[in-house]
């Protein structure tokens, strides 16, 4: 609290705020912090038995109570027809005459306190306890049937043997009614309950060690699998055998499986693209280094001109290359992450022509495209807009690499609208690829002998990976057949499903 000082008054200074700090709480008897399967399945094993147990125990007593009942209470309908029989009627009048036999019925023992009466037809005591309570007002009598209930003597509960009695007059009956005390009941059910429960005490804990011990060796295979992946060498990304594990844990050890698999996988394509830039760097870079020593021999500056000239045109092989590699390596292993979109190839492809249109001018190729203005909503395609530009833009590349001046060079779009299928085609009149070597030409580094042209061969095996993510289908043939330059078409085929990798 602070008081101000203009005033006087008094005003509570903010709380300094409380940091929250919630955190999911087991189910259980057992808490801890680090959740532990074993842990979990003792807790909904023992947690149950724990807490069903003082249950069982009060269901016990409650059937304790029932069976302890029985035996005295028939006890206490046969004391009470013993005594009806010295209920006799004598000049019209009832009597109730006791012998010595009769009065050791009705003699208190030990444990609990016997209470009898006799009633008239007309409700008259004549013989017992004055104060004992009366049967219920809704019970009909019927003469001779002994009843039973519960009730109240003097303060004492107690269990109560009333029937009717019709002494030759059916019409006039007489009520007699026998009341014990409940202290042997409770004695026996007492004992029932101890007979019941101290064998409990014993198997209680037993069966808690039994369940530990079943747990620890259910959960042995567990602590194996955990020992064998703890002792693989950081390089081993072989598959887990699956041959001695348990049912339950083999989707998890699949699992498992499989991310080594991609993993592998993974690795190989990083190790691949190292050794494939170094090597494919190793050339230019050796070139430069070369003619850079001679340029710094040279004095006349007509050859330390070629040089300089050699060192840019070796330079701009090596840029290509690394970008190609760049690429490739792009598309190998960030395909799967990267996000998927409606892809409209008469939209898409048209500005990747537009962008490499001032080469074509430099080359003097004749750079066109032909296709639909755009496509309509059902044909369009799932994929990703970064991977296939880059995919256009190296079939591009390709031909107008490959074709010589004054060639022509032709982007197309088609579309089957019944199908829903995009095509995209790239066709130039160069020298072609022979047909034993089109499969060939799509591996990285491989390149078509007799070209006498520069290049990384990674242009269409970067376009073949892109296809691939995407799920279409590439093929190649001449596209001039009936000429000596045949040229070459490439036709790239987009099915309209939804490509899973792109789904992930």
């Amino acid at each position: 609290m602070k008081k101000s000082p203009a005033d006087g008054r008094v005003f509570s200074e903010p709380l300094p705020p409380v940091e929250s700090r919630s955190a999911p709480m087991p189910f259980g008897l057992f808490q801890r912090e680090q959740r532990s399967l074993f842990g979990e399945i003792l807790d909904w094993m023992l947690t149950p038995l724990l807490l069903l147990w003082p249950l069982s125990l009060v269901l016990t007593w409650f059937v304790a109570q029932g069976i302890a009942s029985k035996p005295f209470d028939r006890a206490l309908e046969f004391n009470l027809q013993a005594l009806t029989q010295f209920v006799v009627r004598e000049n019209d009048k009832i009597t109730f005459k006791l012998n010595a036999q009769a009065r050791d019925l009705l003699r208190a023992d030990d444990s609990d306190l016997v209470y009898y009466q006799v009633l008239d037809p007309r409700g008259t005591l004549i013989s017992g306890e004055l104060d004992f309570p009366p049967p219920r007002d809704n019970e009909a009598p019927e003469p001779g049937r002994v009843m039973l209930r519960d009730d109240v003597v003097r303060g004492d509960e107690v269990r109560v043997a009333y029937t009717w009695l019709a002494r030759n007059d059916p019409q006039r009956l007489v009520l007699m009614q026998v009341a014990e005390t409940k202290g042997k009941r409770s004695t026996l059910a007492a004992e029932i309950v101890k007979g019941v429960m101290v064998p409990q005490f014993v198997i209680l804990p037993l069966a808690v060690l039994l369940v530990w011990l079943a747990l620890v060796r259910g959960i042995r295979p567990l602590n194996e699998l955990e020992q064998r992946i703890r002792a693989r060498k950081p390089d081993d990304l072989s598959p887990i055998e699956e041959s001695f594990i348990p049912q339950e844990v083999a989707p998890l050890v699949s699992s498992i499986n499989d991310l080594l698999t991609r993993l592998k996988a993974s690795l190989t394509t990083q190790k691949r693209f190292l050794a494939d830039a170094a090597h494919q760097l190793k050339t230019p870079l050796a070139g430069l280094r070369m003619q850079a020593e001679l340029a710094q021999r040279e004095t006349d500056p007509v050859e330390i001109r070629g040089s300089l000239q050699q060192i840019a045109r070796s330079s701009a092989r090596a840029t290509h290359t690394v970008n190609q590699l760049l690429a490739l390596a792009r598309a190998e292993t960030t395909g799967r992450t990267l996000p998927s979109a409606r892809i409209d190839l008469a939209r898409l492809v048209p500005d990747v022509v537009q962008d490499s249109v001032p080469r074509a001018l430099e080359a003097g190729i004749d750079l066109g495209f032909e296709g639909p203005d755009d496509t309509p909503d059902d044909c369009l395609m799932d994929g990703n807009p970064t991977l296939l530009q880059e995919m256009v833009r190296n079939l591009v590349d390709n031909a107008i690499h490959y074709t010589g001046q004054g060639g022509v060079v032709t982007v197309r779009v088609l579309l089957d609208r019944f199908s829903g299928v995009q095509i995209l085609q790239v066709e130039d009149d160069g020298p072609g690829i022979p047909e034993n070597e089109r499969e060939f030409v799509m591996q990285p580094f491989y390149r078509a002998l007799g070209t006498n042209v520069d290049g990384s061969g990674l242009g269409l095996a970067i376009v073949q990976e892109i296809a691939q993510q995407h799920g279409a289908s590439v093929s190649m043939e001449d596209a001039h057949p009936e000429r000596s330059r045949r040229g070459l078409r490439v036709s790239v085929r987009f099915t309209p499903t939804k490509p899973q990798v792109l789904r992930e």
